[in-house]
């Protein structure tokens, strides 16, 4: 469904009440009876799974799944796959300067993409009375799958120009990827650029800032929101953070999200950050209850503060400690 989102975002700045907005479809697997493994194969059961989560729990918008190792595998990389946990990639694609020059672009609809344009595509016909907010992945979290993590780190000082031939690729791959979902009728993007909080600022304004931007001014416009969502530690990155100038962030726990809030302008959403496997997974209702009355009574006071998990919910984490989540802010806010 088609609405304004800066009307959206600035009316729910403005109002009283927030409903929280966690990153959460995974567990949803619970709920329609179906594996991991078969969720992430399929555009059906991905609209099945976004429409179960929106019907059990009051969320402020639909998250689609943030499978971080999708696009990377529309490139090539090998993935392992599990029946009960997230994909991941596992193994180098790109040794050397001379793959990294032979990489081609991918088609969006290569390995898995096209079916989570499909899942898109049905949630939003599904789920009308909410934003359905779409996952991609990060240019230089992308690249960084391509190359590996800790190579990619040690290559923007020896051969930043490999490195940055990798992320033009990607960029134009996410670009494409950001259309297809935007066409699909998302009403916005929630992008994944966790690796960055690896970086220093000056590498964060080479390696990843001209990226992420590249592919916002692509898509964004008053009906299609872009979503930043970094899960780092970006407490030595603020300043970088607050200079994107995002509609909406998304910030990881492994910050004091009251820090982020006192430098990211209140006309901008940012939501945050219980932990989503240390408290949502593995704690107890009543842990999570305290916890999350604790960061609603810290933060609430700041009108652009939105509760949500610092990442994606784990999809085993048991339905009874999300509903405690629910139960608690429906509590902060009755009082």
């Amino acid at each position: 469904m088609k609405r304004n989102m800066k009307q959206w975002a600035y009316d729910y700045i403005h109002a009283p009440e927030k409903k929280a907005m966690p990153i959460l479809s995974f567990p949803g697997v619970q709920i329609i009876g179906h594996t991991v493994d078969q969720l992430v194969r399929s555009g059906e059961l991905q609209a099945q799974c976004m429409q179960a989560v929106s019907e059990r729990f009051d969320t402020g918008a639909a998250f689609s799944l943030m499978d971080l190792s999708v696009e990377a595998e529309a490139f090539g990389a090998p993935v392992c796959y599990s029946e009960d946990d997230v994909p991941t990639v596992h193994g180098i694609l790109i040794h050397d300067e001379e793959e990294a020059e032979a990489l081609k672009i991918p088609e969006v609809g290569a390995g898995r993409t096209g079916e989570c344009v499909e899942g898109i595509r049905k949630a939003c016909e599904r789920i009308r009375n909410k934003p359905v907010l779409a996952g991609i992945i990060g240019p230089y979290s992308l690249a960084g799958r391509l190359l590996d993590m800790s190579e990619i780190m040690l290559l923007c000082f020896d051969e930043p120009e490999m490195v940055e031939m990798i992320l033009e690729k990607a960029t134009a791959f996410l670009i494409q990827y950001a259309k297809a979902f935007k066409e699909a009728g998302a009403n916005g993007i929630c992008m994944a650029e966790p690796a960055a909080g690896l970086l220093s600022p000056a590498l964060m304004d080479e390696f990843s800032t001209p990226y992420v931007q590249k592919v916002r001014e692509a898509v964004e416009d008053e009906n299609f929101i872009f979503m930043y969502h970094n899960c780092g530690n970006i407490s030595p990155l603020l300043d970088r953070i607050r200079a994107l100038d995002m509609q909406a962030y998304s910030i990881g726990n492994a910050v004091d999200v009251e820090k982020v809030l006192k430098v990211i302008p209140e006309d901008r959403i940012v939501i945050g950050n219980i932990d989503p496997a240390g408290t949502i997974r593995s704690g107890t209702p009543e842990k999570i209850r305290k916890e999350t009355l604790e960061l609603l009574n810290r933060c609430g006071k700041y009108p652009n503060f939105v509760i949500s998990s610092g990442c994606d919910i784990p999809p085993a984490a048991p339905l009874e400690n999300i509903q405690a989540f629910f139960d608690a802010v429906k509590e902060y806010y009755t009082r």
